[in-house]
This record gives C-alpha cells, sequence and structure tokens, in this order.
C-alpha cells in the first residue's frame, strides 16, 4: 500500500503537489543616503563591512531607482507601487511635498500596500522605523497593513522647525509602538540601536511562518547633524555622516547574522536600499564637517530630478536565489517590490486598479538575458514631468521653468533638451542631443504619453488617485 500511494504521488500534477515555501521579506530603506555613501558603492571614507559582505554573497543594482528625491513621495511609491503623483502624494497645499507633523493629509486608506498584499497571502508583517506617510490615526502602519509597527511617524528633524505663523514648535518626535507614543521626544542617538534590537527579537518571534519586515531607517537622516550612538558617534573618518552610516551598516549586519543563525538564509530576500540621494550640502552648524553624503560618481544632489537623486545604493541578498558577487546594471525600481514580492509569495497585485511597477523576479534571480521591464521611467519634481529614461537614454525635457532646476544647464546655454547615456556617461557630463535628435523625439513622445495619464505642472491627468484627509488634526501625542 505504501508503495502504491508513493508511485501515486510521482504522478501527481504539479498543481496538486506542495506549494513550494513562501519566502520571508526584509526591506530596509535608509533615509538619504547617497549612492556613493558605502564602500560596495564606491565610498573610501566610510567602512561597512557588512554590506561588503552582503554585497559578496549577493547582487549589486547599479541602476536601481526611487520615484521621488526627497521621502514622502518615495515611501509611497514603494508601498503601493505607483509614482507618487498617481496617489496623490507628491504635493498638497499644506505640507508642499514632505508631510509635516499634524498634517491633515496621508496615504489614502483606499490604498493596497504591499503589507496587505503579503498580509492577506499568510504573512506575518511589521514595520520599524521611519513612517512618513501620515500621522493621524487613518493613516498608521496599523491601519495600511502591518500587524505592528515601532518607530517615528515624521522625519527626525521636524522638531527644530516651527509649524505655524506665531513661533509655536513642533510637537515632539514621537516614539510609537503600535498606536501608542511611549517615548517623546525620543532620544535620536539610539534610534537606530533599538530599531535593530526590536527587528531582531520580531524576527525570532517570527521564525516558523513567513514574514515581512520593513524596516525604514530613520538615518543618516534629515537633521543637519546625523545622529548615532556613543559606540558610534567620532569613531568614523567622515564626522556625523560617516558615524552613523556605520552604525547602519551594523545594524543590517546584525539583521543578516540573524537571519544566518535562524537557519532562514534560502528562504530570506533581503533589499537593502535608500529612500532617495544624499542632499551633499555641508552642515552650517559645523561648516568644517564632511558634506552630508555623496552620489558620486553621478551627477547632482538629492531633492532634484538628477540621477544623484533618483539612483540609489542597492543590494539584494538571498543564498542559493540571488546570484553572489554579481552586478544588475539593468534598471528596476521601487514601485517594482509591490507586484514582484506578491508573486514570489504565491499571489498576485491588484487587478482592480493601476499598478506602475513590474515583476522583476527575472533580475533577482539572474535569469540570463533577463531585461529591464520598463519602455519608460519618468522624473517628476512636484506635479512637473522633468525628465524620462528609456533604455540608457535619460533625456531632460526643454521646460521653460522647472520648478526646482537640476543644475544641469549653465548660464547662456538656453533650456534646449538635454540628452545624457546613463550607463556610458554615469556623471551625465555629455549632453548628446545635438547627435541623438530621432532619440530625443522618441522620448519626447513618451513624455506625451506619461502627461496623458498623470498629467504635468497645474494640469492633473485622468489617471490620479485621491490622497487620504482628516477635518481635524491632532498631534500624535494627543490621539492615544
Amino acid at each position: 500500500m505504501k508503495a502504491f500511494l508513493l508511485s501515486l504521488c510521482l504522478v501527481l500534477p504539479a498543481s496538486i503537489q506542495a506549494a513550494p515555501e513562501k519566502p520571508n521579506f526584509i526591506f530596509i530603506f535608509t533615509d538619504n543616503l547617497g549612492y556613493g555613501d558605502i564602500e560596495p558603492f564606491g565610498s573610501t571614507v566610510n567602512r561597512t563591512p557588512n554590506l561588503n559582505r552582503m554585497a559578496e554573497e549577493g547582487t549589486k543594482f547599479t541602476h536601481f531607482c526611487v520615484t521621488a528625491g526627497v521621502c514622502t513621495p518615495s515611501r509611497s511609491s514603494l508601498m503601493t507601487g505607483c509614482y507618487s503623483q498617481r496617489v496623490s502624494m507628491h504635493l498638497n497645499d499644506r505640507d508642499y511635498h514632505v508631510l509635516r507633523p499634524v498634517s491633515p493629509y496621508g496615504l489614502h486608506p483606499d490604498e493596497i500596500t504591499v503589507a496587505e498584499v503579503l498580509k492577506d497571502l499568510g504573512y506575518a508583517t511589521s514595520m520599524i522605523g521611519k513612517w512618513h506617510l501620515g500621522d493621524q490615526e487613518p493613516f498608521w502602519p496599523t491601519r495600511q497593513g502591518f500587524d505592528e509597527y515601532f518607530g517615528v511617524p515624521y522625519s527626525d528633524d521636524m522638531t527644530e522647525r516651527t509649524w505655524d505663523q506665531d513661533g509655536s514648535h513642533w510637537p515632539p518626535l514621537p516614539l510609537m509602538d503600535g498606536e501608542k507614543v511611549i517615548d517623546a521626544p525620543v532620544d535620536r542617538d539610539y534610534l537606530t540601536q533599538r530599531e535593530t534590537k526590536r527587528a531582531l527579537e520580531w524576527i525570532e518571534r517570527n521564525r516558523n511562518q513567513p514574514f515581512f519586515l520593513y524596516m525604514p531607517q530613520a538615518m543618516p537622516g534629515s537633521t543637519a547633524a546625523p545622529f548615532s550612538s556613543p559606540d558610534f558617534k567620532g569613531k568614523s573618518a567622515n564626522g556625523p555622516w560617516g558615524d552613523s552610516i556605520e552604525e547602519l551598516d551594523w545594524s543590517v549586519g546584525q539583521v543578516l547574522q540573524k537571519v544566518r543563525d535562524l537557519g532562514l538564509s534560502e528562504r530570506t530576500l533581503v533589499i537593502w536600499t535608500s529612500d532617495n540621494g544624499a542632499p551633499m550640502a555641508r552642515n552650517p552648524k559645523t561648516p568644517d564637517d564632511p558634506s552630508r553624503g555623496t552620489n558620486r560618481p553621478l551627477h547632482g544632489r538629492g531633492y532634484t530630478t538628477a540621477e544623484g537623486a533618483f539612483r540609489v545604493p542597492t543590494i539584494m541578498w538571498w543564498p542559493g536565489t540571488v546570484s553572489a558577487g554579481e552586478t544588475c546594471e539593468e534598471l528596476a525600481t521601487t514601485m517594482d517590490i509591490l507586484p514582484t514580492f506578491a508573486r514570489l509569495a504565491g499571489g498576485a497585485p491588484p487587478s482592480d486598479r493601476k499598478i506602475d511597477g513590474h515583476d522583476i523576479r527575472p533580475l533577482i534571480t539572474g535569469e540570463p538575458g533577463a531585461k529591464s521591464p520598463y519602455e519608460a521611467f519618468y522624473y517628476y519634481y512636484l506635479d512637473q514631468l522633468q525628465a524620462v529614461r528609456s533604455g540608457p537614454w535619460k533625456l531632460f525635457l526643454p521646460l521653460k521653468d522647472f520648478a526646482r532646476h537640476p543644475h544641469y544647464t549653465k548660464k547662456g546655454e538656453g533650456n534646449g533638451p538635454l540628452l545624457f547615456n546613463v550607463i556610458e556617461d554615469i556623471g551625465s557630463e555629455r549632453n548628446v542631443a545635438a547627435d541623438h535628435p530621432e532619440i530625443v523625439a522618441r522620448l519626447t513622445q513618451l513624455a506625451e504619453t506619461m502627461r496623458a495619464d498623470l498629467g504635468d505642472r497645474d494640469a492633473p491627468g485622468p489617471g490620479i488617485r485621491p490622497i487620504g484627509r482628516v477635518e481635524h488634526p491632532v498631534p500624535v501625542v494627543l490621539q492615544r
């Protein structure tokens, strides 16, 4: 009888055999860290031994992009798989492009996040770190698909600014555990340590089920001088910025070692990247300090549509599935995370709305001949379409008025099209528009296609969905 049953199992069709084990996902998002800020991407001043090992055991993605050069819109794209313009998280009349404390706005509850997709597929979900997609109750991570939340609801610099005309200060930066404030103001020197400790505990608790850990680190952060714990403060050769990065490297090392120790390496995909490029401005309080990060050899600083703002250092690690010591030069973006994780988990992305991202499993697994799924990728600043990329070509459109100029055009050059081969000319130094009029024409037409969907400055397109809004916002510390 046993032999009969065994032979029966051997001929069962694949569709009714046991489903493959679902992989775990850990996505680590640093804040404002630049393309050239870590050793695997060329840094010679910041020591990152754990990221070096991660790159040796995994694959570097050298053309991995975010969808905005600043926090809130970038994070909305990761969560929803959409351009931030599609989900109206790129601009609002109260906060401009970055949500401030006590904002009435946030990611609309009707949007479907990657956490909600995975939760519906049986995953445990946790977010540990900086949210920045709305600090009012309907927008909290626990209302957007996360079982647990531990972190700060917005940027770490908000306590240093005033928030209305009478000079009142922002409410203190709170640390939240679930839907409760447990510390306000939180000591930012210890954020990386506390978040890492919580992450290790959560991984341990959920080791026996598929899990998704979203870990958007608050550092290097938005402040003029980044924060770090006493174990790292003053220890780097690159001032406070380097101290913070070296502590972030320690953190990812702790996470990867926990995965190894639990025997989860071969079923856990870990992605490490940044939410946008480095500001690169000097610290005004201590002008002798090194710059606030570097995006070299890319051109430009964060907060623009330059490559240095949109292209971020990215490493993917999954022993046995992601190739070791390799480099992927194909274009991929944070919008691809939702559809890719959904497919890897045995599900599918939402089908009742437009998703701009793509399934990049062939790129992650190193499938021979795998190519970028993007015919075109678009660079918006606020509501203005400034550039478009297709293949190796990036075209800055000949706009009469840039909402924020990416600092390419020099005085006297006019505002004609700027075309760069961003693979051969990594620093975007040679404008070859005059040599390739056919490419300029093709990319210009691609821009028109997107304008017909998401619109352009002061002319919203039909493909935009609404932002979330509450009527009477109050500080987080008063909500619970």
